[in-house]
């Protein structure tokens, strides 16, 4: 745990330079706490209109303007944090900003006010019930967003759209704890309770729902954390050359002698707006030097660890029988490593254009582009992501995996309410576990070492 979630730290004032480092025409230093007259009276030599700009200097100790900018004060509850916050607005060099904190650290001496930790200012909004967890989540993922589809889809998130879909279905979940735990008081109805309430019709619906928000909740994590696509194969079979043709850059080193790529090289890229992480691997035989076998081994690793695996053949060579033998041992390989189920690319089209190809496989030559278009879409396809809904919010993993012990819990109390005699205690805890494992999204119930975790990620000054 940081001082971002430690509840004794919570009413410590404090402050930080809000925008980036290095130079801008403008920078921010953002002052947070319960009172911040002192500082204001310091600073600004003046009271200050709520949510009004006032102009005029920024004043060092001994009442010398440090810069001429921009002073805020949004008094509580109706600001970000939920405290009085102070925003000074100054040129944006480095050296004016750490001038203008140091000022702020020096006049906020006597009320204790000190640097913020990294997610300080987003941690007091969720403490003071300004934003849930998924909404403060969705600030850092708007920051972080790598693309137009993941910033539009972190908006969302932070509007408030994912949060709702949550307690939306909280709430069924709520109502349909109430009705089941009041006729537990009353065990002669038990019997009929389901039927007369229409409890299984309602546990139906629910899960429904979940599965909508689970299927929205997958997407909006690939848009946030992409896919990762391993191109796995024998050496010489133009690896390298496919990473290097789907980067648009001379990325990895390309020449006709095996073993070339000895390590793994990443690249990250956009395909209509999903990030695809391409992992090129060295090529998949029984090694001929230590270095080598290294690399081989932590080929074998990224496949585990892969979403999508590109499994690339040399067209050219789809007739030698030498090929077709490193190509079966590959794969059975791949199968007995549990892999993803691996898609079948065959390069080089460009030296064997009228080969015919499995059911199910892409031809393409990274050396021309031919056929990138298609293997872009099938990515896309395999991702799930080939057509993203305009109303997708972004999630992350912790979502994903919370919805899906939602569902279990659900399935679970749906087998005790199929049962003849239908056990309503074990159907009661878990709509209780389900309502437990949802509520974790928005903090509702969420541990203090996770929060830690969330915000310590946050840049500093928010």
């Amino acid at each position: 745990m940081n001082a971002a979630t430690d509840l004794a730290h919570l009413t410590d004032p404090i402050v930080a330079i809000a925008t980036a480092p290095g130079r801008g025409a403008v920078g921010i230093v953002r002052a947070s706490g319960r009172d911040l007259s002192t500082l204001i009276a310091a600073l600004c030599a003046k009271p200050l209109t709520p949510r009004v700009a006032h102009y005029g200097p920024i004043l060092d100790g001994s009442g010398q303007a440090l810069d001429q900018g921009l002073a805020i004060h949004f008094p509580a509850p109706n600001s970000y944090t939920g405290e009085d916050v102070l925003e000074l607005q100054a040129h944006g060099g480095p050296v004016v900003l750490q001038l203008i904190l140091a000022r702020c650290l020096e006049a906020g001496r006597g009320i204790g006010l000190r640097l913020a930790n990294p997610g300080e200012f987003t941690a007091r909004a969720f403490f003071n019930d300004k934003l849930d967890l998924a909404q403060a989540e969705a600030v850092a993922d708007l920051i972080d967003a790598s693309t137009e589809a993941a910033a539009r889809s972190a908006g969302r998130s932070l509007a408030g759209a994912f949060s709702r879909e949550i307690t939306a279905l909280a709430e069924c979940i709520v109502h349909l704890r109430m009705l089941v735990e009041a006729t537990l008081d009353f065990p002669e109805e038990e019997i009929d309770f389901l039927e007369k309430a229409g409890a299984r019709a309602q546990l139906a619906d629910i899960r429904a729902r979940l599965a909508a928000v689970m299927a929205r909740a997958r997407q909006g994590a690939l848009l946030r954390e992409g896919l990762r696509v391993v191109l796995a194969g024998a050496p010489n079979v133009g690896k390298s050359s496919l990473l290097n043709a789907l980067a648009g850059a001379e990325l990895a080193i390309v020449t006709p002698i095996a073993g070339t790529t000895r390590d793994r090289i990443t690249e990250t890229i956009q395909i209509h707006g999903v990030p695809i992480h391409v992992i090129d691997t060295a090529g998949l035989r029984e090694a001929s030097d230590e270095v080598e076998r290294i690399g081989i081994e932590r080929s074998w690793q990224a496949i585990a660890d892969a979403d999508a695996v590109l499994f690339l053949h040399d067209l050219s060579r789809a007739d030698d029988p030498a090929a077709q033998a490193d190509d079966a041992a590959i794969a059975d390989a791949l199968a007995r490593a549990h892999a993803a189920e691996p898609l079948h690319v065959y390069n080089k089209r460009d030296l064997a254009p009228d080969h015919a190809l499995p059911a199910g496989a892409l031809a393409l030559s990274a050396q021309t582009g031919d056929g990138l278009d298609a293997l872009r879409d099938a990515l896309l396809e395999r991702a799930g992501a080939a057509h993203v809904p305009d109303g997708v919010f972004i999630a992350r993993t912790r979502h994903v995996q919370a919805l899906a012990r939602t569902d279990d819990h659900l399935q679970l109390a749906q087998s005790h309410a199929d049962q003849r005699d239908a056990a309503l205690d074990l159907f009661a805890e878990e709509l209780r576990l389900a309502h437990g494992a949802l509520s974790e999204i928005t903090g509702q119930f969420t541990a203090d070492d996770l929060l830690g975790e969330i915000f310590g990620r946050f840049c500093i000054g928010k």
